[in-house]
């Protein structure tokens, strides 16, 4: 499990400089025309992660919690692939941008095979969330959680002010 926190924390700390490079500094994507879906998008990903992101350093998902949080991992990959479709739909993909979110997906699939296994393990288990602390990498994923669910509640905001596609 140490393996997928830490790589958990790498695609985070990504995630986090993907969006504040490029989405907020460089394309300013809460004030453009025609990014209302996109905007959505990146909300209910958001969310997503914040619970992923700031649970799994603290907790273990066990019993039926344990297929929930597959399912929640199973949304969050149809989300991003929706994502992927709708920045292609209405805007160009600066290059840097689209070679992070390459980066991001290979990091995020080395992350959900050191999981999995895990996943399994504690879907055995009776259901519920049991404990499971990794010390300093779960602060920094609980402080990133923060910044993502907030970054979520930003998204939706702009959002409704936003044109559809």
């Amino acid at each position: 499990m140490r393996t997928a926190i830490w790589l958990l924390l790498l695609q985070a700390s990504l995630g986090a400089f993907d969006t504040l490079y490029y989405h907020e500094y460089k394309l300013k994507l809460p004030a453009g025309d025609h990014t209302a879906v996109e905007l959505r998008l990146h909300a209910a990903r958001d969310f997503a992660y914040a619970i992923i992101i700031g649970t799994l350093g603290f907790v273990t998902w066990t019993g039926v919690c344990a297929w929930l949080l597959l399912a929640l991992l199973l949304a969050e990959i149809c989300i991003t692939l929706w994502d992927f479709i709708e920045e292609d739909k209405i805007r160009r993909l600066p290059a840097g941008e689209r070679a992070m979110h390459a980066i991001m997906g290979i990091v995020y699939g080395a992350f959900l095979a050191f999981l999995i296994p895990e996943m399994l393990a504690w879907s055995a288990r009776p259901g519920g969330f049991g404990p499971s602390y990794h010390g300093f990498p779960a602060w920094l994923l609980l402080v990133i959680a923060t910044g993502v669910f907030f970054s979520g509640i930003r998204d939706l905001m702009a959002s409704s002010n936003r044109k559809p596609a």
